[in-house]
C-alpha cells in the first residue's frame, strides 16, 4: 500500500486532497505545471497565495 500524499503547506501533515496547479511564466515554460498538493484546510490559503501573483492555474480533486 502507498503512503498517502501529504499537504504541501508548511507544517502540515494531513492528506493532500487537492492538487494546486500553477507556473511562473517568469522562470517556465507555457506547457509546465508545477503541482502543490493541499488538504481541504489549506487549499484556500495555497490557491490565493499563487493567485495574486498570477501563477494559478487551476485547483483539481486528488
Amino acid at each position: 500500500m502507498s503512503e498517502p500524499t501529504i499537504c504541501s503547506a508548511k507544517g502540515c501533515q494531513e492528506a493532500a486532497v487537492y492538487a494546486v496547479i500553477w507556473n511562473n511564466p517568469k522562470i517556465h515554460p507555457p506547457g509546465r505545471e508545477k503541482i502543490w498538493t493541499a488538504c481541504a484546510e489549506h487549499r484556500r490559503s495555497l490557491a490565493d497565495f499563487l493567485d495574486v501573483r498570477g501563477f494559478l492555474r487551476r485547483v483539481d480533486r486528488l
